[in-house]
């Protein structure tokens, strides 16, 4: 038997609403008889928009606090031995005032939260090395309100709510079609450039990347409940081949053979290596 991951999803408190999408503790259980780790299962890691911040602990007791950035394409692997850790989900727009860069510096990264410029991200990281589960999250209750309430100004609220909006209105999570850019750009009385800078700022990739990746994650989502065809439609496709391709560039495979063959998704203390 092989080692799994239970992962309760926590409820993210009203105090972190604002900046965090949702919080996830994993927990490393040792399925195997003797825990040795000898079976090992391949897994994806599918594309994710989300800048994350992840506490973990090795079966060896090292620790590390990792900023986790987007993924644009799916990647595949071999499962190591897992960790526990605890991973948040940042909120469109909390990457710089929190970690002290930009969401688009972060893409296809995974680096130490020390490692990252500034007093703010190093002294987050120290206060986090040594908690687990759900006091992390305690923590962050604690001293996330009091130091992003400096990007809290009405310009950097205004950025925040145009930002989230545009998010609200590309994802396929809400159950509507997603919104052409164009058309949304005009709608919030912004420029396709502007919407794009906030995107590449607090989100980390483009408006319509995001779009995409919403799509793929629907489709990897729904399949199997419903016809190729309308799911192609229900998703915001021209059509069912349009849906093929998208899916194969970010998945590297087209549905069907990814379907036939389906990996396990990663969970969080799978997808992360070593840094």
């Amino acid at each position: 038997m092989t080692n799994h991951v239970a992962e309760p999803a926590l409820s993210t408190p009203d105090a972190l609403r604002p900046w965090i999408d949702g919080i996830e503790i994993g927990v490393a259980v040792d399925g195997g008889a003797g825990g040795d780790g000898a079976s090992r299962e391949p897994f994806t890691r599918v594309p994710d928009t989300a800048t994350k911040v992840v506490v973990r602990v090795d079966e060896n007791g090292h620790r590390d606090t990792l900023v986790v950035g987007p993924s644009t394409r799916a990647t595949y692997h071999t499962s190591k031995r897992l960790a526990s850790c605890v991973q948040v989900r940042l909120g469109p727009g909390t990457a710089r005032p929190l970690l002290g860069v930009a969401a688009v510096e972060l893409v296809g990264r995974v680096v130490r939260l020390g490692d990252l410029p500034g007093a703010s991200a190093r002294q987050l990281a120290d206060e986090l090395r040594w908690l687990e589960g759900e006091d992390a999250v305690g923590r962050l209750m604690e001293v996330l309100p009091g130091r992003l309430a400096g990007d809290d100004d009405g310009a950097g609220r205004s950025r925040r709510e145009v930002l989230r909006a545009a998010v609200e209105a590309l994802s396929t999570d809400s159950g509507h079609v997603p919104s052409q850019v164009r058309e949304l750009a005009r709608r919030l009385a912004v420029s396709e450039r502007q919407l794009r800078n906030l995107f590449a700022e607090g989100v980390g990739v483009s408006p319509k990347h995001f779009a995409r990746i919403g799509r793929v994650r629907h489709v990897l989502a729904h399949a199997g409940s419903t016809g190729w065809a309308e799911l192609a439609a229900s998703t915001g496709y021209y059509d069912q081949s349009h849906m093929t391709a998208d899916f194969r560039t970010l998945m590297g495979v087209p549905p069907r053979s990814f379907f036939t063959g389906r990996l396990p998704v990663a969970q969080p203390c799978q997808s992360l290596s070593r840094v």
